[in-house]
């Protein structure tokens, strides 16, 4: 009846496919993890904890017996658990929360009790499973509410964790990006003692990041990591690898020894906005496009605490067909087109501003309580994550106060776009030289875009930045 899988089981159906290492050689340890440090000191502390157990237990302290790491996608909580392996000396298990469930019924839970069974035989030791979502979602959600082979494995997960019987000497760590679906019995303590919060790294974290990955290449003078760290807001650990890795594959393909600025610029422009185009020839469209990004800089610009301009260039990438950048992120409302060209020219390039500019004004109303609705957070079960609940729902809200919603958004865009509106009229002159330098140019430095406007109109104090250094040119 038995056999190499277990009770039932032919094939080795119901064994664990978790890979083991008994000395685990990932060839990363803690060093190679940056920009992450209070969850790296988490995980230092359960290397202590596994290498001098006698220091804690002294106190009456116990090992957690498990750490979640929580984080959006790339942000280093695969690189955390092979740090982890790689500096604690004890046997180590690796398994995705996808290996468990098969298409047999019982497979899942027989894999979880075959896991925990090679790792008691092994302990002290780490089981880590990747992307426990796949198995950990909260029970009860599915179809008709009913059990399934999933809720069984997740019930048998929970058992081994901390059930009848206990796991003394085993640290399971898991990685999700997805905590909010997990189940509550999952997540208390005793099962998974640490929550550890991985998200996107700061500009400190970031600079951290560029070294580690900037170690083994090779780069000109006028590379500022530092400055790159400022230019990438948002990017998580991945991102910034595959950011250093795009500019030596552009320093490789153009010939030269090392990476300048130059490739920098270009792989920032490639992952944020897609493949460099063919600047347009024509005429007329080229000046609309000019008009159209010179606009997003003047009322950026112009705006009191506004972000400053870094480029504005009328090479396409991607879907665009010029850019304005400014530094950390873009966020301005353009209208200029209408006024140099007149309404029947406003074009198509427009509608990601108005998408952009309705949602953010609907955030401020909804969400954060910035309108005279008042302190509310509207947002209703019809606008959850979860497909489900968003098919079952029923809108909470009045007819009266969806109505108030849609005049407090008008409103909120109205007022943004007579700003704009303004500040393009007061300031045709400006925009009319400078579109003429970028026309001729194709791409302009923050530093020239300041220069050229600030012969026309006064910057407000607090947008005026000093010029980069030469070191980090072009920017």
């Amino acid at each position: 009846m038995g056999g190499p899988g277990g009770p039932g089981f032919p094939l080795g159906f119901g064994q664990s496919k978790a890979k083991f290492q008994m000395e685990p050689n990932t060839g990363v340890t803690f060093d190679d993890v940056a920009g992450v440090d209070e969850a790296k000191q988490d995980f230092m502390e359960v290397v202590e904890f596994l290498k001098k157990p006698e220091r804690f237990t002294a106190v009456g302290a116990r090992i957690p017996k498990g750490v979640l790491l929580v984080g959006p996608p790339g942000t280093g909580k695969t690189l955390l658990a092979k740090a982890i392996a790689g500096e604690a000396g004890v046997p180590f298990f690796s398994i995705s929360g996808s290996e468990f469930v098969e298409m047999f019924v019982g497979v899942g839970a027989s894999r979880v009790r075959d896991l925990f069974k090679k790792a008691k035989e092994n302990a002290p030791c780490i089981v880590f499973v990747d992307e426990i979502d796949a198995v950990g979602r909260q029970r009860g959600t599915g179809i008709g509410g009913g059990n399934d082979e999933r809720e069984q494995t997740l019930n048998q997960l929970l058992t081994e964790m901390d059930g009848f019987e206990g796991n003394t000497g085993i640290i399971v760590v898991a990685a999700t990006n997805r905590a909010d679906i997990l189940d509550s019995a999952l997540l208390r303590p005793g099962r998974f003692d640490r929550q550890v919060s991985v998200d996107v790294p700061d500009v400190r974290g970031r600079t951290e990041i560029l070294k580690v990955h900037g170690s083994n290449k090779k780069f000109d003078a006028d590379v500022s990591l530092e400055v790159i760290a400022m230019r990438t807001p948002g990017f998580s650990g991945a991102d910034l690898a595959n950011l250093l890795n795009e500019a030596a594959i552009l320093a490789g393909r153009r010939g030269r020894t090392g990476i300048s600025s130059k490739e920098i610029d270009d792989s920032i422009d490639r992952i944020v906005a897609g493949m460099e185009g063919t600047v347009m020839t024509d005429g007329k469209s080229k000046s609309l496009v000019a008009y159209h990004e010179v606009g997003h800089a003047v009322c950026g610009t112009l705006t009191p605490g506004h972000d400053p301009v870094q480029k504005v260039t009328l090479v396409p990438r991607g879907q665009a067909r010029g850019l304005t950048w400014f530094i950390p992120m873009d966020d301005p409302t353009l209208i200029s087109e209408e006024i140099i060209f007149g309404d029947s020219e406003v074009t198509t390039g427009a509608a990601g501003d108005l998408q952009q500019i309705t949602g953010l004004a609907k955030q401020m109303v909804v969400t954060f309580g910035m309108s005279d609705i008042g302190p509310w957070s509207l947002m209703d079960a019809a606008q959850s994550g979860d497909v489900i609940m968003r098919m079952m729902a029923r809108n909470s809200m009045s007819e009266k106060l969806a109505l108030d919603i849609d005049s407090a958004v008008k409103q909120l865009s109205d007022q943004a776009y007579q700003i704009a509106l303004q500040q393009v009229r007061d300031n045709r002159v400006a925009m009319d030289k400078i579109v003429e330098v970028l026309l001729e140019k194709e791409t302009l430095s923050g530093d020239e875009f300041r220069a050229i406007l600030s012969e026309f109109t006064e910057i407000p104090v607090e947008n005026r930045v000093p010029p980069t250094p030469q070191a980090a040119v072009p920017v």
